[in-house]
């Protein structure tokens, strides 16, 4: 089992002393579980020396040990090794120092088909983690309702509730039956494990098994782990509203999500291999490049990845420079570069022209033909291939996906001093703070706003585009209502040096994010919020001494889906 989890492994031998023994006696047993330990060692990661303890009170001995440097996870074999200790599960169990599985075997070498009902105790956290972590081919997991029981979800089980459509490995189904125990049981006859939670009682003086977990333990007719973890959700939380046990579930799906679906730009450097299988998978790409007076960089962000990736490696089918009528040589220099130029607020003239950045992505759409579409800003100071190879190389790698955003480390510019960490304060200060609290769902999202992102066209041109700074997080949160977070990865893009926007711009930027999820949560909830409230922000000034107020107006305007634009369905009729 411990091979299947993976991790580190610290491996500990227990040798019980009867009261009228020396200790002393008892040391070429100890030799000879030390062998024992040495053969299981073979192919193991060890964290730290394979222990053996000589003990009169083996089990107070195991919890001093334990408890110098706490495992993650302590496996127990039921019953073999309570015996060993002289010892009842109450004890080792009523405090625990970590979490625990108590293991009654034969351990399968393949795990073909896993359970785990759910009914929202403690431990169910714990236990789904615990199934999610193993390798095998099929995951079951079942609620058992009573026949009399509403069929609304109950309180305990809401949190669990929630994440489990969103984890495509698991199989869910709600069962009814007034013989909970009996019904497990006939689910094991076609499973090879079975994962449960302990029970939930922690008053003195009751067993920490309750005597549905002994029956199945004692007649499940495949190998059995009980889980118990170290800090159980108080019985409150689970059994009276389910909210913070709705937030430890949440976080199941995030960590699951964190660890399978963040990428690092490495992974994809190698170009020849990246468009061997674009060439397999018969798809185009279109970088479109926003811009806004970015003479000084906008030459060297085009040159760079021009040559790395559409001259010399020929992953990208076209790249576009999408303007925002700048007043500077933007355009000019980007032509100079063999690159078609668009203004966006002379695209499609009939729907009239917008300010902001997401109506030059919105258009971008139009004038591009890729079935994968990426984005990079043009302000980038230490521009690298990475920063598109980076985003294409997981929509590549994972035909499941439907969206990639980049983050990286943020230092501050400003003037000729560079602040390493200090950018990313608007994400910090109000994007992450509202994501956590309406989609925790995405709250492993390290960067909501980055600039530096894709997806696939089909998916894109179904997302409304928010006009302006709320772009980003408005697609964010449409790809993830439509197609779950499943389908939305991240990749690590090292580091990016860019100028950093003044204070007062970066309040309006917050103002407009915060009207975008407010949209949001209009629509989920079908209740008109922003209409009563104010649009326009005062800002304030100071001059010759005194304070006054500037009033500008700052209104996140939405556009349609493209695909519901005629002009555009012309160009690309749906598939």
């Amino acid at each position: 089992m411990a091979r299947m989890l993976g991790g580190k492994v610290s491996l500990v031998g227990l040798v019980p002393v009867s009261p009228e023994a020396p200790i002393s006696a008892e040391a070429s047993t100890a030799r000879r579980v030390r062998a024992e330990l040495q053969s299981f060692m073979k192919g193991l990661p060890l964290y730290r020396a394979p222990q053996v303890l000589v003990s009169r009170t083996p089990m107070r001995d195991l919890q001093q040990y334990l408890a110098e440097d706490p495992p993650d996870l302590m496996i127990l074999e039921w019953p073999q090794c309570f015996q060993t200790m002289g010892c009842s599960p109450e004890e080792l169990l009523i405090k625990p120092v970590c979490d625990i599985a108590i293991v009654r075997g034969p351990w399968p070498e393949v795990i073909q088909r896993a359970l785990v009902p759910l009914r929202g105790g403690p431990y169910a956290e714990l236990a789904l983690r615990f199934c999610l972590a193993l390798p095998r081919q099929e995951l079951m997991a079942f609620n058992l309702r009573n026949s009399n029981a509403p069929k609304t979800v109950e309180a305990p089980f809401r949190g669990l509730a929630s994440i489990l459509p969103n984890l495509p490995e698991v199989t869910f189904k709600q069962i009814v039956s007034d013989e909970p125990v009996q019904t497990i049981l006939n689910e094991t006859h076609h499973a090879d494990l079975l994962v449960i939670g302990a029970s939930a009682r922690s008053e003195p003086g009751n067993n920490v098994f309750s005597p549905i977990v002994d029956q199945i333990l004692s007649e499940a007719d495949c190998a059995t782990v009980v889980m118990k973890s170290q800090d159980p959700l108080p019985i409150i939380w689970t059994g009276k509203d389910g909210e913070m046990a709705g937030a430890q579930a949440i976080s199941v799906l995030v960590d699951k999500w964190f660890a399978e679906n963040t990428y690092h730009a490495d992974e994809f450097d190698n170009l020849d291999r990246l468009l061997e299988i674009k060439k397999e998978q018969g798809v185009s790409i279109s970088l479109a490049l926003p811009a806004l007076n970015e003479e000084a960089t906008v030459g060297q962000v085009i040159h760079s990845v021009k040559n790395a990736l559409k001259d010399s490696v020929p992953l990208l089918d076209e790249i576009v420079l999408i303007d925002s009528n700048s007043q500077d040589r933007t355009r000019e220099i980007a032509a100079g570069l063999d690159i078609p130029v668009h203004i966006h607020q002379e695209l499609l003239p009939e729907y009239g022209a917008r300010r902001g950045k997401g109506e030059a992505l919105w258009k971008s759409l139009y004038v591009t033909q890729g079935d994968i579409v990426v984005w990079i800003d043009t302000d980038i100071v230490n521009i690298h291939p990475r920063f598109v190879y980076g985003v294409i190389g997981p929509l590549l790698a994972n035909p499941r996906l439907q969206f990639v955003k980049g983050f990286y480390q943020r230092p501050l510019q400003s003037n000729e001093r560079l602040q390493a960490g200090g950018g990313g304060r608007v994400t910090e200060l109000t994007a992450r703070p509202l994501i956590n609290l309406f989609y925790p769902e995405l709250s492993g999202v390290i960067q909501p706003l980055s600039g530096e992102y894709g997806g696939r066209r089909e998916a894109l041109e179904q997302m409304p585009f928010y006009s302006g700074y709320g772009v980003e997080i408005g697609l964010l949160i449409g790809i993830f209502e439509k197609y779950g977070l499943s389908a939305i990865a991240q990749v690590d893009l090292l580091e990016r040096i860019h100028h950093n926007q003044d204070l007062e711009a970066l309040s309006k930027m917050s103002f407009a994010i915060l009207q975008t999820v407010f949209r949001k949560l209009e629509n989920r909830f079908q209740y008109s919020v922003l209409e009563d409230v104010n649009k326009t922000m005062k800002l304030i000034r100071h001059e010759a001494g005194s304070y006054y107020l500037d009033v500008e107006e700052v209104v996140e305007q939405e556009r349609l889906p493209m695909l519901e634009i005629p002009e555009y369905r012309l160009l690309h009729p749906p598939k």
